[in-house]
């Protein structure tokens, strides 16, 4: 059972603007001819479109019994208060109020942000940075699944 599942996919205007570098790469190879051009049209679409597809994949989601974030998967019962982040308050606490011993899921195309509280002694993390699009919702999603939320 998933409470909370979001991908912090990548916006559109980079998709635009990686097709515009495909443009601009396909223009240099002109001289080349027609099946270098088009050979290096699909090859850097693909390397373009593969890195833009890995970037904008990561995964935020409350299951059954865990926070997966990233690469990351954390017990709820080690984590504390979440709370959701407007813009002037996330773009804070990923600069000057930021802990390097936070563990991030950063995204900067995204503006708002939800921080949780690390409560289990022997992690050494603070807190969770989570770049979202839905701060309330993920907040929302965390309390109601909390072990001792019954």
């Amino acid at each position: 059972m998933k409470a909370y599942d979001e991908r912090l996919t990548v916006p559109a205007t980079w998709w635009l603007m990686a097709l515009a570098g495909v443009l601009l790469l396909g223009v240099t190879m002109v001289p080349l001819g027609p099946v270098p051009l088009l050979t290096g049209m699909a090859a850097g679409g693909a390397l373009i479109g593969m890195a833009l597809s890995a970037y904008g994949g990561a995964r935020i989601r409350v299951t059954a019994g865990s926070l997966v974030a990233g690469d990351a998967r954390i017990p709820l019962g080690a984590l504390g208060e979440a709370r959701a982040l407007d813009a002037d308050e996330a773009r804070a606490w990923r600069t000057h109020r930021a802990d390097a011993r936070a563990h991030m899921v950063l995204r900067a195309y995204i503006p708002t942000a939800v921080r949780v509280e690390v409560t289990d002694p022997g992690d050494p993390t603070p807190y969770l940075y989570l770049s979202t699009r839905r701060p309330e919702r993920l907040a929302a999603a965390l309390a109601a699944a909390r072990p001792d939320a019954g």
